[in-house]
C-alpha cells in the first residue's frame, strides 16, 4: 500500500455555525470510512507564499486550500476513496498524488 497526497482546491468555509458542524460530521463520517487508510486528516491552509529558483518571493496564486494523506493499494483506490470526501460538496476540487519515501 502506497501513502497518497489528497491535494485541495478552490472551496469554501461554512458560514453558520449549523453548516459548520455539518461539515464537521461529514468529515467525521468520511474518516471513519477511510479506517486505517487516513495517514494524516490534514487542515485547511490559509497564507501561501511561492519562492522562484532565484529566490524572489512572491504571494503564491495557485496555492491549495488544504491536504489529507491516506494510504491505497493503488492510485485508482485512493481516487475512489478521495469521491467521498467532504471538500467536494464544498464547491473544491482534489489532486491525487502517490507519494514514495526518497529518503
Amino acid at each position: 500500500m502506497a501513502n497518497y497526497l489528497l491535494t485541495y482546491y478552490g472551496g469554501g468555509m461554512p458560514e453558520t455555525q449549523e453548516a459548520q458542524a455539518q461539515v464537521m460530521q461529514a468529515w467525521t463520517a468520511w474518516f471513519g470510512q477511510l479506517g486505517d487508510a487516513l495517514v494524516d486528516g490534514g487542515n485547511p491552509t490559509s497564507i501561501s507564499r511561492a519562492i522562484s529558483p532565484d529566490g524572489s518571493v512572491m504571494d503564491a496564486t495557485s496555492a491549495p486550500s488544504g491536504y489529507s494523506i491516506i494510504k491505497a493499494a493503488d492510485i485508482d483506490a485512493a481516487v475512489a476513496a478521495a469521491k467521498g470526501c467532504p471538500v467536494l460538496a464544498g464547491g473544491a476540487a482534489i489532486v491525487v498524488s502517490e507519494t514514495f519515501p526518497a529518503m
